[in-house]
């Protein structure tokens, strides 16, 4: 909702209510989807992501909604974007805030939370959010006021996809999600893992010689693999130097599983004395 300036006063600007704040700012980062279970703090959000586009989906419990925004961001590689009510809701959260970190998913929390003017006085599921959730996440904070939103969302989404990705919290008060506010400038371009900083060039050189000087080298390759996009970087150096490559966590499906260079599980065929031939110590089983 935007309210509009007086008439005859040029100098003010169009003010727009905090929850629709945040849904441009989503809207502006490409953002489409809001995972949440529908709670009172967090009306005026839902009503800025109707307004601007922004799918709402809506579960029936916060684990799962905020279990289902990392699924997104594991899917896409794009930040998935969770609501959680205030308290408990956030509460709720905390395994799936705690899952984000450890697989490197770039995922933003945004919660309800009690209005400021009433803080202490026992507001409905009034709980100090940050204090719970910073040692889970890679940025935590609350605004300061409705006109700060757009610029916190700038700077949680920036931390949540800087390698390595993970989850960032931002805490919202009611009275700041239902003020209103100025709108920012357009935001800058967020951080892109596939355009990371260039490598170390005497770390690949010594690569390059343990390559060269190795009989039978192999590639192990992990998760964050998969969040800099590197598939075809690695298929690359796989068919160049004909290496088996084996794949862990989320890196699974970035070569595929019918690649004559993929390879689940080996290892020698002990009572026998003789090693496992390519045909036997390929795919024991699919990633």
């Amino acid at each position: 909702m935007v309210t509009k300036p007086a008439e005859g006063d040029p100098a003010s600007t169009p003010q727009i209510v905090g929850g629709h704040l945040v849904a441009r700012r989503l809207k502006a980062h490409g953002v489409t989807k809001l995972f949440t279970l529908s709670g009172g703090h967090l009306f005026s959000i839902y009503d800025g992501c109707r307004a601007h586009g922004i799918e709402i989906v809506d579960v029936r419990h916060e684990q799962s909604a905020a279990f289902a925004a990392e699924g997104w961001a594991k899917a896409t590689r794009q930040p998935g974007v969770v609501a959680l009510t205030a308290g408990p809701g956030v509460t709720n959260g905390m395994s799936a805030i705690a899952s984000a970190r450890q697989n490197h998913s770039p995922m933003l929390v945004l919660a309800g939370r009690a209005p400021t003017i009433r803080w202490g006085q026992g507001s409905l599921q009034e709980l100090d959010h940050v204090p719970f959730v910073a040692p889970l996440t890679k940025f935590a904070a609350t605004s300061a006021s409705t006109a700060a939103i757009p610029g916190l969302i700038d700077d949680a989404l920036a931390a949540a996809l800087a390698p390595h990705g993970g989850p960032a919290f931002v805490d919202l008060p009611l009275d700041h999600a239902l003020g209103e506010g100025a709108d920012a400038p357009a935001p800058s371009a967020l951080p892109d893992a596939a355009d990371g900083p260039p490598a170390d060039e005497q770390a690949l050189a010594a690569a390059v010689a343990l390559l060269r000087g190795a009989r039978r080298p192999v590639v192990m390759a992990g998760t964050d693999l998969y969040w800099g996009h590197g598939e075809d970087a690695l298929r690359a150096l796989a068919e160049e130097l004909r290496m088996p490559v084996f794949l862990n966590g989320l890196a699974r499906g970035c070569l595929p599983a019918d690649h004559e260079l993929f390879f689940s599980r080996a290892r020698p065929l002990r009572k026998t004395g003789m090693r496992s031939s390519s045909a036997s110590a390929r795919r024991a089983s699919s990633p």
